[in-house]
């Protein structure tokens, strides 16, 4: 008995009601990426009902490419978040179980961004000084401190509109471990500004062409309460974790991690775990869209690594057992033809798939919550606090 859950990292389906909140008006990270790239190719997610969801939200918006589907093969449906925030953390919580009333803390863009009391203490607890300081694009960041970084050994300290603290620093320059200590320290400092992630951010290579790494570690803000991961286990149900969600999660909950920064990694290790029958929660990040195509607005890059995760999904289907049941979602929004670099707020879209998956509308759910108690349910736990499950 089996729940594959696959987070499309940033596949938004459109602007949430409250993105104008957000700045967010107008955001459609799948409509976009098909308008821009060119009709996609996603006849797996299509027969499953993707393109049947833009009716079911206020002002959908038709995916080129991906037509509605007369007799869809699984249920569909989209969710909306309610928690304050469009932040993997925020959105992957939610989707376990929490619902943040208040959201996370954000600084300033600035510069300076951090107040300076952190910065003080962090370059007294590192014994290295901070340049950046501002809400920033990691690419652009890098490629602008870089060489400088590289003379004085000084961190690369910069936020974004996200709840974030993210530190760069070259492999080369800085070794990988006094760069995770970094973080640790600057995770203490910020919890209390309530900072849902701090982030190493290494990179390599010399001034003009450098390159961010696979190396990449995320340190979330302690979790305020046990999530579905955590209820799972206490019943004895094995949860295995594939990309960064042993970092979401800060290991709570998870049997098993298989830490993975990239999407042709974590999609085999999954079609490996699916061939060689393990049993229980399987749940899966894939971080391309939103760290190499959607931060850096590149439709076309999006659009391949959709495409790309749709074969993904049409090997782990034909793996399914009877018992089984396929979660395909997304945390939030990245739409890589927006204004900015940043996430943006949007409903994602809901599919899920099985032998015993009755095929049809979902509607639109209130909460990504809802998630953790169709979970819940079909593992046969004691419900969660918040959530009505679909299955």
């Amino acid at each position: 008995m089996r729940c594959f859950l696959i987070v499309l990292d940033s596949v938004g389906i459109g602007a949430a009601p409250d993105a104008a909140d957000y700045g967010d008006m107008g955001a459609n990270t799948l409509a976009h990426t098909a308008q821009a790239a060119g009709p996609l190719s996603l006849p797996v997610m299509a027969s499953l009902g993707l393109g049947n969801i833009p009716a079911l939200i206020p002002g959908g918006v038709a995916i080129d490419g991906v037509p509605a589907c007369d007799r869809p093969q699984g249920a569909f449906g989209a969710m909306q978040e309610v928690s304050r925030g469009k932040d993997t953390t925020t959105g992957h919580w939610e989707m376990a179980g929490l619902f943040l009333e208040d959201g996370f803390g954000l600084f300033p863009p600035g510069p300076p961004a951090f107040p300076k009391e952190l910065v003080e203490a962090f370059e007294s607890a590192t014994s290295r000084r901070i340049t950046a300081n501002r809400a920033a694009s990691g690419t652009r960041i890098i490629a602008e401190l870089g060489e400088q970084h590289m003379r004085d050994g000084s961190w690369i300290a910069y936020t974004s509109a996200d709840s974030v603290f993210q530190i760069a620093a070259h492999e080369e320059v800085i070794p990988l471990e006094e760069l995770y200590d970094a973080c640790r320290i600057a995770r203490e400092l910020c919890n209390r500004y309530r900072i849902g992630r701090v982030i190493a951010r290494p990179f390599i290579g010399k001034p003009g062409a450098f390159i961010r790494t696979d190396n990449r570690r995320d340190f979330s803000f302690p979790l305020p309460e046990p999530t579905v991961l955590d209820k799972l286990c206490e019943n004895g149900v094995d949860v295995i974790t594939v990309g960064k969600l042993d970092d979401v999660f800060l290991n709570s909950g998870i049997t098993e991690a298989i830490h993975l920064e990239n999407n042709p990694d974590a999609q085999a290790a999954v079609l490996d775990l699916a061939h060689k029958g393990r049993q229980g929660m399987i749940f899966v990040n894939l971080i391309d869209f939103d760290m190499r195509y959607g931060h850096r607005r590149n439709p076309e890059g999006y659009a391949r690594c959709l495409e790309d995760a749709d074969t993904f999904l049409g090997e782990l289907l034909g793996m399914l057992d009877n018992s089984d049941v396929l979660i395909v979602t997304a945390d939030h929004g990245n739409d890589p033809t927006f204004k900015g670099t940043d996430h943006t707020r949007e409903f994602v879209p809901l599919l899920v798939a099985g032998p015993q998956v009755s095929p049809g509308p979902l509607g639109v759910r209130n909460g990504f919550y809802d998630v953790a108690q169709s979970v819940a349910s079909f593992f046969k736990i004691p419900e969660m606090l918040f959530g009505k499950s679909f299955l």
